[in-house]
């Protein structure tokens, strides 16, 4: 059973950097080809957005718009924590934020959507004042 558990979420001035951590556990991508971890961010009354993905087998990585030259995804050698490096951070990245997961690659044309993933974490709160 694939177990996907988020931390380090927490209030932080604009300017401020926050990492985020997801223990994952039970999980593994198609053999040879490597399956797509992702963090989304939820801010009510919106849909979650795919912010960043990685191929866990290439290493391969995507980014929102929204948070290129920011953020900052990768895996820990063991592949068994997800971390997310969040820098120059603005009230607007205010959310919920999620990792997901799904046995197969990271596709470009869809990598960002939430019917991709089958497995979810449940979340941690970040906050960013002005």
């Amino acid at each position: 059973e694939v177990q996907l558990v988020e931390s380090g979420g927490g209030s932080v001035q604009a300017g401020g950097s926050l990492r985020l951590s997801c223990a994952v556990s039970g999980y593994s991508g198609v053999p040879g080809y490597g399956g797509c971890l992702v963090w989304f961010r939820q801010v009510p009354g919106l849909e979650r957005e795919g912010i960043a993905a990685m191929n866990n087998g290439s290493g391969v990585t995507y980014y929102a718009d929204s948070v290129k030259g920011r953020f900052t995804i990768a895996q820990d050698n063991g592949k068994h924590r997800l971390y997310l490096q969040m820098d120059a951070l603005k009230p607007e990245d205010t959310g919920m934020y999620y990792c997901a997961a799904v046995i197969y690659g990271c596709y470009p044309s869809h990598w960002w959507k939430e019917y991709f993933y089958n497995n979810w974490g449940p979340g941690t709160q970040v906050t960013v004042s002005s």
